[in-house]
């Protein structure tokens, strides 16, 4: 990997779980890790640099990313932020639309709006959504899969808008992933969760470091020429 230095990046919803192993891999990668998410992050490392914002609230969200952007250069975005809302068809809430809409899609367009014109200005950028495998298909996923679906979408159209600039636009579609969200919407125990973990090919399941690996990879100044891309992290669940 290279080092990275002076290179600065954001996390959103870094502050635990997935969002937290790719914010500290990065720094591990060379980068200052900026962290926007609605409580402190769990590790001591990322805490100096993380902003407590309800990125719900989309003029809270815009001051909190535009205040990092104002003072330093960013390199790397990582949309991480999401929540699920399970429910089968005939349970969807219509009020839950919004809320995962604007949560998982809209501070995806607010941050990117932010970061795009100094990634422009050095010709050098890297955008990486962090979706789902959920877009291949899965019950109780209407409107998260709805959102990742859509994020997945985005990116393609970005990464031709951005890529004559140097900046590359990927997604990591996670899944299943042993993470406090996992286990909440998927109970130890139940048939449910047990005909997802022995399904999983490589018979174990993913760990949030086995995401941020491929985040990292992503992001990385020798990737430049991938872009526009979805890299499933299932343990093979989407193979056949």
């Amino acid at each position: 990997m290279s080092t990275h230095e002076q290179k600065c990046a954001i996390v959103t919803g870094g502050g635990r779980n997935i969002g937290q192993a790719i914010a500290l891999r990065l720094q591990q990668d060379g980068f200052r890790v900026f962290v926007l998410d609605v409580a402190a992050p769990e590790a001591e490392t990322l805490q100096a640099d993380a902003t407590e914002v309800d990125l719900l609230d989309a003029e809270a969200a815009k001051a909190a990313v535009n205040a990092i952007v104002g003072r330093h250069p960013i390199a790397c975005l990582v949309n991480n932020v999401g929540i699920v809302a399970p429910a089968p068809l005939d349970e969807v809430r219509l009020e839950d639309f919004d809320r995962l809409m604007n949560l998982n899609l809209r501070t995806s367009i607010i941050c990117a709006q932010a970061v795009a014109p100094g990634m422009r200005e050095h010709g050098f950028g890297r955008i990486v959504f962090n979706t789902s495998r959920v877009t291949k298909g899965k019950l109780d996923r209407t409107l998260y899969s709805a959102t990742k679906g859509a994020a997945q979408s985005m990116a393609r159209t970005w990464a031709l808008e951005l890529g004559s600039a140097g900046i590359t636009v990927n997604c990591v579609a996670p899944g299943p992933i042993a993470t406090t969200a996992f286990w909440q919407n998927n109970p130890p125990g139940a048939p449910k969760t047990k005909a997802i973990t022995d399904a999983i090919p490589v018979g174990r399941m993913g760990t949030p470091e086995d995401v941020a690996n491929a985040v990292s990879f992503f992001c990385d100044d020798r990737a430049g020429f991938v872009t526009g891309q979805t890299l499933f992290v299932c343990g093979g669940v989407t193979v056949g």
